[in-house]
């Protein structure tokens, strides 16, 4: 959502700071999502209130495991893996770095947005942000993107930098291998259409042109929906179940086990009668 401008939007949120470096040029950059969770999310519960928790069970003896019995696997074909200690990917991991080094200016249309991964806004740190505004305006007047890279959560990202309204942008990418071609999805070969369908097939493309792209259609419309049912519930009192009180316990909180064996047995007899 682009903000009225004029109006100062006051930021939270940003969990990396760093410095966009390229020759003689240095310029302080904070790290911003670009995306918000989902609102609608529905969450694993059973049906008293009490919140599920996923735990790795052996397929064997059925048993669930403890963390020290869990170890990582690269499986080098079926049923056969080369175990990697944590202290390995330690070893693997790169050298933590607060710059995001760009290599090279593209042209926008270069980048596939098909390796696009996930969004992030680079927002200039303190006031003093000529530098900044000046990369910004020259990227987006030109039509070129940077090509970066930064170390984020242990791990090395290739990102594309892209400027709009004076904003800049970074886009983390996928790597080549990552993605699927064409021929991998194993179409059959194309035949050539008859000229009738092909004019029928513009015709109706002619229909549905549209000069402006309808913003509405960005709407999560099932997630509309599924608000709506849960406020309907809520205000009629239906399917509303809490988690049961947990009890305080000195020196530590524990969840009276006694109490929700009383009121599941209780509640248990009620639906047989």
């Amino acid at each position: 959502m682009v903000e009225p401008a004029g109006h100062a939007v006051p930021r939270s949120g940003a969990f990396w700071s760093g410095t966009i470096t390229f020759g003689l040029v240095s310029i302080q950059v904070d790290l911003y999502s670009a995306h918000r969770p989902k609102a609608a999310a529905l969450k694993m519960v059973d049906q008293y209130g009490v919140a599920l928790h996923r735990r790795y069970i052996c397929p064997q003896d059925h048993k669930p495991l403890a963390g020290e019995e869990i170890v990582r696997g690269y499986e080098i074909e079926e049923g056969r893996y080369i175990v990697v200690a944590d202290e390995e990917l330690e070893a693997l991991e790169p050298k933590k770095s607060r710059e995001i080094d760009l290599h090279c200016f593209v042209e926008v249309a270069e980048v596939d947005p098909a390796y696009f991964q996930h969004a992030y806004f680079l927002l200039p740190v303190g006031e003093v942000n000529k530098a900044y505004r000046l990369l910004a305006e020259v990227m987006e007047r030109s039509g070129r993107a940077g090509i970066a890279t930064f170390v984020l959560r242990e791990r090395e990202h290739l990102v594309a930098i892209l400027a709009e309204g004076g904003i800049l942008r970074a886009e983390t990418l996928r790597f080549a291998d990552e993605l699927r071609s064409p021929e991998a999805i194993g179409l059959p070969p194309l035949r050539k259409a008859a000229p009738e369908k092909v004019e029928l097939l513009r015709e109706e493309i002619n229909r549905l042109l549209r000069h402006d792209f309808d913003r509405d259609l960005l709407t999560d419309r099932h997630g509309r929906r599924l608000r709506e049912l849960v406020r309907q519930k809520l205000a009629l009192g239906e399917d509303v179940v809490a988690r049961p009180a947990e009890v305080a316990v000195v020196g530590a909180e524990i969840i009276d086990l006694m109490e929700i064996i009383k009121r599941r047995f209780h509640a248990g007899k009620k639906d047989a009668a």
